[in-house]
């Protein structure tokens, strides 16, 4: 829509960090089942041809993989990628979640990291529109409580923080320029913040996507700059913050639900010690145009492990 005049309200569904951890449970837990039935005797883990009893006794190293010193969980050979009819019947959205953790410094090499991610996943050579949401970034007049979402504090100033953005943009504007995005966006701006924006960039969001549980808490000064400046107001029910540092370790450690791939100080598994620190997550979501069917929806995360060691 180029008049950007009315804002279109997204299903309630799920909030995303809950979608999130439990696809991530529900994948590492496939994989590693996956992994028993791989006829792999010759791996170092396994002696004598014998095979782990349960899941939880897999090693991480028989359902993992090491490419270019990035560890891949699970590997790449545990699921499918790919779409079943020709790009052109798609709307592809992504959208990628900087999170708080992350130094600035490196958000344009995450942007770069997580558009390759989803264009292999899918196997294409573009999506119809890139929404990015930066830490620190909150709606003004937002009204939505935290349902069990992070912290999305960062260490700087509200101009500092502006200034990183826009740096960060300038990849977004040139994935944009290459024609690998289509339409780009951004998360939770304000009204004050965008007039802030704005001016500064010559890559102008055609999207503003904002968490709030009742559209018509949307302020008419909101409404009607967004109107002005051609942008589309889309609600969302998304987290911020998606991937806190304590959900990742519990989801990466050796407790009853975890995969066994961080190991604790008291820890009986073969695993990676050190500390985890989510970078990005970013979800995909590919629409089959004329029935309006969610052919393929996902979630890639990347994390730095620091004085990490293998035990």
């Amino acid at each position: 829509m180029s008049g950007g005049s009315s804002v279109i309200r997204r299903p309630a569904f799920e909030k995303s960090n809950v979608e999130l951890v439990h696809g991530l449970w529900a994948n590492f837990a496939g994989s590693k089942t996956a992994s028993a039935h791989v006829d792999d005797s010759d791996d170092a883990d396994l002696t004598n041809g014998d095979r782990p009893e349960t899941p939880q006794s897999i090693p991480y190293t028989l359902w993992t993989s090491i490419e270019d010193d990035v560890l891949h969980i699970p590997s790449n050979m545990f699921h499918f990628r790919g779409l079943s009819e020709e790009r052109s019947q798609y709307d592809i959205t992504v959208k990628l979640f900087l999170l708080p953790q992350a130094s600035f410094h490196n958000w344009r090499q995450h942007l770069q990291e997580a558009v390759a991610a989803v264009l292999d996943e899918l196997e294409v050579d573009s999506f119809d529109l890139l929404i990015v949401s930066f830490p620190g970034i909150s709606f003004e007049t937002s009204s939505e409580e935290s349902g069990g979402c992070g912290s999305n504090n960062v260490d700087a100033s509200e101009q500092e923080l502006l200034d990183f953005i826009l740096d960060a943009w300038q990849e977004v504007g040139l994935l944009q320029s290459k024609g690998v995005v289509m339409k780009i966006g951004l998360a939770e701006f304000g009204r004050e913040r965008l007039q802030k924006f704005l001016p500064r960039t010559a890559h102008r969001p055609a999207v503003d996507q904002i968490n709030v549980r009742d559209c018509h808490v949307l302020p008419q000064s909101m409404m009607s700059f967004a109107k002005d400046e051609q942008i589309e107001l889309l609600t969302h029910n998304d987290c911020t913050n998606i991937l806190p540092q304590g959900t990742l370790r519990d989801i990466l450690g050796d407790g009853e639900h975890g995969a066994g791939v961080l190991a604790g100080p008291n820890s009986k598994i073969k695993g990676l010690t050190g500390d985890v620190t989510p970078q990005w997550v970013v979800k995909y979501t590919a629409v089959i145009r004329d029935r309006g069917v969610i052919e393929n929806k996902g979630y890639f995360a990347s994390a730095e492990l620091s004085n990490g060691a293998s035990r």
